[in-house]
């Protein structure tokens, strides 16, 4: 999230989620109202459209929303329809694949786990 906060400039960002873990969506849209927000972007971390996108997060958005009259709020698209994705993931496979072949340290997700290598 600090990435995030810092390159795209946006004072106020909180992770949600939908089920299973804390915090929820309802959790997430409150921390951000107590922030100072008066808009509210729910972008899911989703690579295609699905139920979730479709109906969950939007229910689940508009109930926190109910608390707060006057604040505005929009789900996005799902990363996995932006075309930009495919440049993400093949920059990925590309440095992978020069780490294994001797010209790339690690990346930062992978120092120190011993994961990139190649399996025979």
């Amino acid at each position: 999230m600090d990435m995030f906060r810092e390159r795209t400039k946006y004072p106020i960002v909180e992770p949600a989620h939908m089920e299973l873990a804390e915090p929820s969506i309802k959790d997430a849209f409150d921390l951000c109202i107590q922030q100072g927000a008066k808009r509210v972007i729910v972008s899911p971390f989703f690579l295609s459209p699905g139920r979730h996108w479709n109906k969950d997060i939007p229910f689940l958005t508009a109930e926190a929303a109910k608390e707060h009259p006057g604040v505005s709020y929009i789900v996005t698209a799902p990363l996995g329809l932006h075309e930009l994705l495919v440049d993400v993931v093949n920059d990925r496979i590309n440095h992978c694949l020069s780490h294994v072949a001797g010209v790339a340290d690690e990346c930062r997700v992978c120092a120190g786990t011993g994961k990139c290598r190649l399996y025979n």
